[in-house]
């Protein structure tokens, strides 16, 4: 028997073990405050991260959550990065200097290379931290730092303040020479990447400055870069500038002029907002009235199963055409709507499991698309029997690339759990297998749900999405945008199945993200539960929290991609 929510996910626990717990205890020297803030863009007000710079490209500038003013730092930490984000300042040799700055995130670090550190974790709401420290009897220049922890999802911090006496007057007034051998290594339809030899400085280079004309565009502490959302078929000029650590800068480099390719790079142009409908439980909504009510044109069915010997079945068990699923299809389709099936799920008899060979598979999927003339097709790759085999996984990709070859512009979506960071090793290597077998899948997504108790949903959901967007990237060969236009979102709406809670207000922050990252597709399940019923729990025909009726479903209407 199905699930009472019908798509309960793998627990995936993101526990720390007792070593890395034992770095938060790092002990401040002594120091004592003094009264101006020596840092540079230490709101992150001026909508960019110079002076600031970050591991891995993983830091941005964002405009919620903040602590003051309009804008903070958010760091995308990942398995393998914590997304620390430095400044390197002038100082005075052998004076207390403090440092603090407002945090919000699971296990965030503030401090200094080379001394003094603190750590905490507030992952719903802003907390100070604070340490001070002595600078050294020859100390010149300082590194501050911001950093979250391995896999434990994005931190954000703001207002972030080093107190003490500058150390540029009367100091260092020289400033860097100027990079040189500026050339352009790659280019994409949307990026540029760039290399240069290194600067000197009488004291010491602490980033490099990158213009596209007159605009900076990135600041990094090496001699390459990777400038990305550009335009396609757009000429442009780029060029460095050396920085140090009292803030002197270099002259600019040579300037070199490129052009961004034509934009082909594998994009597929398909953009879908198609929340999941279920007709066999949940008291199934009349589509025609949410569509009336929110706008939306497509949904995704649930759910194709094998109904014995490779048949496809609606819930394994409803007739294909006929009954009601044919009916609420129908009334989409008239009210100028169009569906795209699922087939798979977590529980029942799959057909990717049950179907002896890829042959066979596609056979069953071809007897849906030709029942429907369906545009696309959802496969829900779950559990232990068709995700987590590798055998099945192939059988799946394969017969995708056989069906999508017999029909010209059938669009095919894999849909898969994920962890907060990105893919699973299952998830990653249905990506590879995707690419080995040259399955052309158009949008792989995932489901950002079901963490092990993540309170982030909408932290843990852009961290989940820009791990899947890096193996696509590294998998594929592909820009930041074809990658992004390869991703799908497939959320739960309000209480998911371990009481994680994603509000209206998160869900549209999801919805926000997704379009301005161009993604290919926004779901949830699911419209059955789209209505309010706050302290009801975990039920199948209302969401669990207080929410206008279908007000998830008018907010994936309003993703277009």
């Amino acid at each position: 028997m199905r699930h009472i929510l019908g798509r309960p996910r793998r627990r995936l626990l993101a526990l720390l073990g007792s070593a890395a717990l034992a770095l938060g205890g790092a002990v401040a020297l002594p120091g004592t405050a003094q009264a101006a803030n020596v840092l540079t863009n230490p709101g992150f007000e001026s909508g960019g991260l110079s002076p600031w710079t970050c591991t891995g490209n993983l830091g941005s500038v964002v405009s919620s959550p903040v602590h003051g003013g309009s804008k903070a730092l958010q760091g995308a930490v990942s398995s393998s990065d914590n997304a620390q984000c430095s400044q390197t300042v002038a100082v005075k040799p052998n004076t207390a200097y403090t440092l603090s700055g407002w945090v919000r995130g699971s296990y965030v670090y503030l401090g200094v290379d080379g001394g003094a550190s603190t750590w905490t974790t507030s992952p719903s709401a802003y907390s100070q931290l604070s340490v001070s420290f002595t600078t050294g009897a020859a100390q010149t220049s300082a590194t501050v730092y911001v950093h979250g922890w391995y896999a434990q999802g994005t931190y954000y911090a703001d207002d972030v303040q080093l107190d003490g006496p500058g150390g540029s007057g009367g100091g260092d007034t020289q400033a860097p020479t100027a990079p040189g051998g500026l050339t352009s290594t790659g280019k994409s339809s949307t990026s540029v990447s760039l290399k240069w030899n290194a600067a000197s400085d009488n004291v010491g280079v602490t980033a490099y400055d990158v213009y596209a004309g007159s605009n900076q565009v990135l600041s990094v502490s090496g001699t390459s870069a990777t400038v990305g959302g550009l335009s396609p078929s757009t000429a442009y000029t780029f060029s460095v500038k050396a920085r140090d650590a009292a803030g002197n800068v270099s002259a600019a480099s040579n300037s070199v002029s490129v052009t961004t390719d034509t934009g082909t790079g594998g994009g597929t142009g398909f953009k879908q907002a198609a929340p999941y409908l279920y007709e066999g439980w949940g008291d199934p909504p009349n589509p025609g009235t949410v569509m009336s009510a929110t706008g939306v044109k497509w949904f995704t069915m649930a759910f194709v199963l094998d109904s014995g010997g490779c048949n496809p079945a609606w819930d394994g068990s409803r007739a294909l055409t006929g009954g009601a699923d044919q009916t609420a299809i129908n009334q989409i389709r008239s009210a100028g709507g169009d569906v795209v099936p699922s087939f798979g799920g977590w529980q029942g008899s799959k057909l990717g499991a049950n179907c002896s060979s890829a042959a066979a598979l596609a056979g069953a999927l071809q007897k849906v698309i030709d029942a429907y003339s369906l545009k696309a097709i959802d496969m829900d790759i779950e559990n232990t029997d068709e995700f987590e085999n590798e055998a099945v996984q192939a059988r799946i990709l394969t017969a995708l690339k056989t069906v999508k070859a017999n029909n010209p512009g059938l669009k095919t979506i894999v849909t898969f759990g994920t962890t907060t960071t990105g893919p699973t090793y299952y998830g990653n290597r249905l990506i590879e297998q995707a690419n080995s077998l040259g399955a052309g899948i158009d949008v792989f997504t995932i489901m950002p749900f079901d963490f092990g108790g993540g309170s982030d949903m909408y932290g843990n959901t852009v961290n989940a999405a820009e791990g899947l967007k890096n193996k696509l990237k590294s998998t594929f060969g592909w820009d930041d945008a074809t990658a992004y236009s390869h991703i799908g979102i497939s959320g739960m709406n309000g209480l998911s199945d371990q009481q994680e809670n994603t509000t209206p207000a998160i869900w549209t922050q999801i919805r926000d993200w997704a379009n301005s990252h161009h993604i290919a597709r926004l779901a949830y399940w699911s419209v059955n539960r789209d209505r309010p019923c706050p302290g009801g729990g975990v039920v199948s025909n209302c969401s669990g929290i207080s929410q206008n009726t279908w007000q998830f479903t008018s907010i994936t209407a309003g993703f277009t991609g």
